[in-house]
């Protein structure tokens, strides 16, 4: 298998789809990973598996479409499998395995078939003080942007996923590479108030834009240097509601082609109107559990 992904927008031939069939029951509170599950939970709103194969279904209709060669990991019964970008990501042609919520560890062994595939000097292990998921990885050309969480208060955050060891980590792996943290905001208990990872408030698409939520970042200098890497009038800002509704997290197959819920009806006019296509799906019952397209795949190989 040849890895290759330089950036998160040009043509994807190879990908990682996560699965919803045998997800598990309801969590309890106290099992949830996020906010915004935990939100639905009390609410008894908790997306029901049918439903979640149901979207699934849809993007690998899109996927079919555009002639994309598709991976499932295997089946683990009554596992959450959905978030496939959690586990693992391909910076150029390696592959680097997430240090993840110990949990979820034996969702890496479900894509063993694939790893199997490729060589093993090309597939990294980060050191275990490093912890780090896909969502919080962007690579961008010569930079990598990264999302972590700098606050001494780290351990008190199940939702801090990527640390500074592991930007420092990365870094090392790709010397030649200019490696852009961003601190994010981080709340246990307010889904309006919590970047679960770097794609839930930021995200490019296209050749030249970007989609972006200022109240993500907790510091406004990093927020503004990606305003002006990437120009005001090529960014989308989205609002606290579309945020919520995790509009930054769509999914590209190309320069001019994205994968979008089709609730986002600002965004989806807004790319249109950039003569990029506009794939829609449903996509609502997945994002009560805090992640939607980008976060459910793992892009393998890009042109």
């Amino acid at each position: 298998m040849k890895l290759n992904i330089q950036d998160e927008t040009s043509r994807l031939r190879q990908v990682i789809l996560g699965r919803a069939d045998s997800n598990g029951s309801v969590p309890k509170l106290e099992e949830a990973y996020d906010p915004k599950s935990i939100e639905h939970i009390k609410k008894g709103t908790y997306p029901k598996e049918k439903d979640m194969i149901k979207e699934m279904d849809e993007v690998l209709e899109v996927f079919k479409k555009y002639d994309v060669k598709v991976y499932r990991p295997e089946l683990l019964k009554d596992c959450n499998q959905i978030f496939s970008r959690d586990i693992a990501f391909v910076i150029e042609d390696k592959f680097i395995k997430s240090n993840i919520l110990p949990d979820r560890e034996k969702e890496i062994e479900a894509i063993q078939y694939i790893l199997d595939q490729i060589p093993q000097q090309q597939i990294i292990k980060l050191p275990d003080e490093a912890h780090i998921e896909g969502g919080d990885v962007m690579p961008h050309h010569e930079y990598i942007f990264i999302g972590t969480y700098r606050g001494s208060d780290y351990p008190n955050y199940i939702t801090a996923r990527t640390n500074p060891q592991a930007v420092e980590a990365i870094q090392k792996i790709f010397p030649h590479k200019k490696v852009k943290s961003f601190n994010l905001r981080k709340s246990n208990t307010d889904a309006y108030n919590n970047a679960l990872h770097l794609d839930c408030r930021f995200q490019p698409i296209g050749e030249k834009y970007a989609i972006l939520h200022k109240n993500g970042f907790l510091e406004e200098t990093e927020y503004q240097w990606l305003v002006d890497f990437f120009g005001k009038d090529n960014i989308f800002e989205i609002t606290a509601e579309e945020m919520y509704d995790m509009n930054s997290n769509i999914f590209s197959i190309d320069k001019d082609i994205v994968i979008s819920d089709r609730s986002f009806t600002r965004l989806n006019q807004w790319m249109r109107h950039k003569n990029i296509t506009v794939e829609e799906v449903h996509y609502r019952e997945i994002a009560k559990q805090e992640g939607l397209l980008r976060c459910s795949t793992l892009p393998l190989q890009r042109d």
